[in-house]
């Protein structure tokens, strides 16, 4: 069993080449296999034998995992191994897991040479076919091609993996991910016909001054009918005049690589990316990531992810302004970077390659720095690279994540750099820039990315390889951070972490790590997603999608200023339409002027330049206006229908006029409130309780992050027990007025809080003054009031929505008039925590109350308590009550990033501070 101890690549493949199809012969060996798990590699052989009885065994689908075909579990870690660190060594309990498959050649297959194809072997296969040993497959997520073509029978064909899940590339393949083992990518046999295509190179320069391109091919003759291209010979040049290739207008030249037995359908892309003082530019413009991470995930399949939901990805990024893809921390299937090519996405290509769990051992023996793993290093580059070459999508090569730095590295970049001087380098854990071409760093806070602008620290382009991590509720303070990549030319965006949440469906809802009995796992970090594990987008995705919105719209004096925020194109491709509002009620629509009205040259801004507009004509309002405008496309795109949302923008026209509360009447024939506490009881025909100061948030994954998390202080200061002592039920002539005193058992420090109650005829109106009390350690995860309700289902509110915000993350929330029910409140991260705050609320109605603002609040409204939420670690845990428990927050503290990255904004922050804060309440009788 030396070859799982191996440290070098695998053994007996051929060398490495671009992923293509042709009109070669080829047969697809996906589907069902018959398989055996084992828990130890030292499992005799004889399956590989033709006449060896697997009538026994279980059968399991490829592409798939083991663990998620009923074999064994998962198992979750960020960064520690799951086995002793000894490398190269690994556990003698080692699953292994044999498949097994009789196939058939397909009439008229050609007697050619013949190779097999492996996309993705994870960790460590050994392979036969027709009882002969092929060789053995490392890099897990590389492809790997053996040579069978004398192997080859018509029938009866005997193909064997034996699949260890443990090896010593284990060591290298430390990603953020799910441990799960198998032949989780495609397996294929393909002809190779003597005299064919036996590898190909497309060369596909732009120049942006001459608006040229330059073409050139090697491995065949290259014919391109749109060009009028025919049979380039390789080795020749040719310029000519060409659209270029960009994410924002992802233009592909359709061609044929061939020789005279074989043709190869190719899409060409011309574009340069070069690096000219400082900047990275593609085809001579600015650059500005707005990217994500993305893993390979699906909940049902695990990294075998069915090529329609790839698609479905791609198309969810285009929609949601996304323009770039790193693809952490390994070569994706190529699939998804043809789809990446089709449909504009710019792509950060990165290595398998991860030793993160060397950290927790200061890094000592850490392979990235021992000559016996270099061959390796080298191996995995090398084998992305010529897979990947020919996407014009790609535009950097990283080489792989969080491996620390050593010669190996540099050694993989020197390989790069030296096979492909047309994409430059990026890895982020070469601090000192010694071997790359750009700067990368992950979770800088917004401070160290303003120092690294106005610096222009190493002289490189600097990205945010990862940046505001996306788990549970939030990110916040993305805006902050787009301002930052306005700013400084060399700050050229980043890439969130990550795309989606990877949790496994299971028993009603997403699993975590920990959900499998593991013995040592990272429980709920691996649910960091801007989407669901279902993919539905989260509100971080709808947040992400305003804040790097590619047009801008916004108000100057006395019009509206639209400026084109994309680093290519102008905006010929979309309509400006406008709608005015008054209290939530359309009463105007129409169209922006068509691009004579944009500029004295009559056309919309370039690239990177603004146009200022008038107002259109407005009818006269009297409540409080507001004018939105849409920027939507114009005609349909390979990724969205015409009419798709692109950005918008909202200005205020016009305010409303307060109604001074005259409070006058007496509060006895309106409501009823407890004699001992004050808590309000009844208000005409409907029962409540409370309200009450409410300091507590079941807190998110950012409150429980960080290196001084928001959520051990607040719970050190006892802010989830809080005890309301009444200090005085006073009535009088004119109200009520109930004095408090708001404070955590055993600390002296707390809140004095005096609710003024008064009425005027069917209203009764609520002024709450706060002030603290002593020394307050924390900060306040919210400052607010707490009531129940009967059980109610429809809400209707004035403000900001339809989805939620918070103080830092509310840029996605429009002001507007909305109706939705009580559970569409909810959001439901995978991790139950704080969510479905709605902002600035003018007026809210809910199960026969109408509360409104002086001037505005914000709410939230659940079926369950918020120590409900807190207790719940899943989400089919939170059992409905039969009330509804609503929140009307004066403010709430922010999101932050905190689970990966800085945590609050000082703006952003709450802190304990006297305050008043009033809502008027009216029952459903009074509205009648």
């Amino acid at each position: 069993m030396t070859y799982l101890e191996d440290m070098g690549p695998g053994t007996g493949s051929v060398a490495p080449r671009s992923f293509f199809t042709s009109d070669a012969a080829s047969l697809s060996l996906d589907g069902e296999w018959c398989f055996r798990l084992s828990p130890h590699a030292s499992v005799p052989l004889g399956a590989e034998a033709d006449d060896f009885d697997d009538s026994g065994w279980d059968t399991i689908t490829v592409p798939g995992h083991w663990q998620l075909q009923g074999h064994g579990s998962p198992a979750y870690t960020n960064v520690r191994y799951p086995f002793p660190v000894e490398p190269p060594f690994v556990p003698t309990e080692n699953p292994t897991g044999d498949h097994r498959l009789t196939f058939d050649l397909p009439s008229g297959w050609p007697a050619e040479p013949a190779v097999l194809r492996f996309d993705g072997v994870d960790s460590c296969g050994l392979v036969w076919l027709n009882g002969v040993e092929l060789g053995v497959t490392r890099g897990s997520r590389l492809p790997t091609e053996f040579e069978i073509g004398h192997l080859l029978r018509a029938t009866g064909n005997v193909l064997v993996v034996r699949v260890h899940q443990w090896s010593a590339s284990s060591y290298l393949e430390d990603q953020d991910m799910w441990w799960m083992s198998g032949i989780f990518r495609s397996v294929t046999l393909l002809s190779r016909p003597r005299g064919g295509v036996a590898d190909y190179e497309i060369h596909a320069s732009y120049d942006h001054v001459s608006g040229s391109g330059t073409l050139s091919v090697e491995g065949g003759l290259l014919s391109v009918p749109e060009l009028d291209v025919r049979d380039l010979l390789p080795g020749q040049s040719l310029s000519l005049p060409v659209e270029p290739w960009s994410a924002e207008r992802p233009r592909l030249y359709h061609g044929i690589v061939h020789t005279d037995v074989e043709r190869v359908p190719v899409r060409i892309g011309f574009r340069t990316v070069a690096i000219t003082d400082g900047v990275l530019t593609v085809n001579g413009a600015r650059v500005v990531f707005r990217g994500v991470n993305r893993h390979e995930h699906h909940p049902d399949h695990g990294r075998a992810v069915p090529r329609e939901v790839a698609l479905a990805d791609v198309l969810m990024m285009k929609r949601h302004n996304v323009n770039a893809v790193r693809t952490s921390h390994y070569p994706p299937d190529p699939y998804f970077l043809s789809l990446c090519d089709e449909y504009g996405l710019w792509v950060i290509d990165e290595c398998d390659l991860e030793t993160h769990g060397f950290g927790e051992l200061g890094w000592s023996g850490n392979p990235s720095s021992d000559p016996r793993w270099t061959e390796s290093y080298v191996d995995r580059m090398r084998r992305m690279v010529e897979r990947d070459k020919n996407h014009p999508s790609i535009v950097l090569w990283s080489l792989g994540n969080e491996s620390h730095t050593g010669a190996n590295l540099a050694a993989m970049a020197e390989w790069a750099r030296d096979r492909d001087p047309s994409r430059p380098i990026h890895y982020e854990g070469d601090h000192d820039c010694a071997y790359v071409d750009v700067y990368s760093r992950m979770y800088a806070s917004h401070e160290e990315v303003d120092e690294i602008g106005r610096t222009e620290a190493h002289g490189l382009p600097f990205v945010l390889c990862e940046f505001a991590h996306a788990m549970g509720n939030g990110p916040g303070g993305m805006l902050e951070y787009r301002e930052l990549f306005e700013r400084y030319p060399t700050v050229q965006g980043g890439f969130i972490w990550e795309w989606i949440d990877h949790g496994i469906a299971r028993d009603g809802h997403f699993a975590y790590g920990g959900d499998f009995g593991e013995p040592l796992h990272d429980g709920n970090f691996v649910i960091d997603g801007l989407v669901f594990p279902d993919r539905t987008p989260s509100p971080g995705l709808l947040e992400f999608a305003k804040v790097f919105e590619p047009v801008r719209i916004s108000g100057v004096d006395g019009g509206i200023r639209v400026t084109n925020l994309y680093d290519h194109v102008g905006l010929e491709h979309l309509r400006f339409d406008w709608v005015l509002e008054e209290e939530g009620v359309e009463v105007a629509s129409g169209t922006l002027g068509d691009g004579e009205a944009a500029t004295g040259e009559g056309q919309w801004p370039v690239a990177g330049d603004h146009a200022d507009l008038p107002l259109p004509a407005l009818p006269p309002t009297t409540g409080e206006a507001w004018l939105t405008i849409r920027a939507s496309l114009v005609s349909p795109t390979a990724w969205a229908e015409a009419g798709h949302l692109v950005a918008w923008g909202q200005l205020p026209i016009s305010e409303a006029t307060p109604t001074p509360f005259a409070g006058s009447a007496s509060l006895s024939g309106l409501a009823e409130f407890d004699e001992v506490t004050g808590l309000l009881t009844r208000l005409g025909d409907l029962a409540l309780t409370g309200p009450r100061l409410d300091l507590w948030r079941a807190p998110t994954d950012n409150d429980r992050g960080g290196d001084h998390p928001d959520e051990k202080a607040w719970r050190n200061a006892g802010l989830h027990r809080l005890q309301h002592r009444v200090i005085d039920v006073d009535t009088h002539e004119s109200g009520l007025v109930v004095r408090t005193r708001v404070a955590p058992p055993a600390w002296g420090f707390g809140l004095f809080a005096d609710y003024h109650w008064t009425a005027s005829a069917d209203r009764l109106r609520l002024q709450v003054d706060v002030t603290p009390d002593g020394e307050w350690p924390c900060t306040l995860p919210r400052l607010g009031l707490r009531m129940a309700l009967p059980a109610a289902d429809a809400v209707e509110w004035f403000g900001k929505g339809p989805g939620e915000a918070y103080a830092d993350s509310r840029q996605a929330a429009r002001i507007g008039r909305f109706t939705t029910t009580v559970d569409a409140l909810q959001t439901p991260y995978v991790f139950p925590q704080e969510n479905g705050n709605r902002a600035d609320a003018r007026w809210l109605t809910i199960g026969g109350l109408r509360i409104e603002g002086e001037p505005t609040f914000d709410f939230t409204a659940r079926r369950w308590t918020s120590e409900d939420l807190d207790r719940a670690t899943h989400t089919d845990e939170l059992q409905p009550r039969d009330q509804v428990f609503l929140n009307l927050d004066l403010a709430q503290h922010g999101l932050g990033t905190a689970s990966c990255g800085p945590g609050v904004l000082p703006q952003y922050r709450l802190n304990a501070q006297k305050c008043s804060f009033a809502v008027t309440f009216v029952s459903a009788s009074g509205l009648s």
